[in-house]
């Protein structure tokens, strides 16, 4: 097994994970993951595909992300580490689906409209 390459996305960030044989370093933005997230719900979120498949040891991991803020950037991460593991074991579809980890979130952000405030409030009604 060489590197697999996998792109995970989520609102507007983009994440190209780079998954190999290693001992379980995890680089994102050329910075180790608790520097890049410091808090421990973004770095489980990170971590979860690799730990409901007991890999946390057996991969390095290099990602490049950009675009969106810090959630959307860790389930970018998340979607990405989830693709390559099941192109690298397929046997790892069976954990990894039930958990929701495959489906690409298709949540945007809603465009603002012409005449209102945002997308959906308005400005304030005056009747006289």
């Amino acid at each position: 097994m060489d590197i697999v390459h996998k792109i995970g996305r989520r609102k507007t960030a983009v994440a190209r994970a780079y998954v190999s044989k290693g001992k379980g370093n995890i680089i994102i933005n050329n910075r180790e993951l608790n520097n890049y997230f410091t808090t421990g719900t973004l770095q489980y979120k990170v971590l979860q595909p690799l730990t409901l498949t007991d890999n946390d040891k057996n991969y390095d991991i290099k990602v490049n992300v950009f675009g969106g803020g810090v959630t959307g950037q860790a389930e970018a991460i998340r979607l990405a580490i989830t693709r390559a593991l099941v192109s690298i074991d397929p046997d790892y579809r069976t954990i990894l689906k039930p958990e929701g980890l495959l489906t690409r979130d298709p949540r945007m952000v809603e465009r603002k409209k012409f005449g209102q405030k945002k997308a959906r409030k308005k400005f304030q009604f005056s009747k006289r």
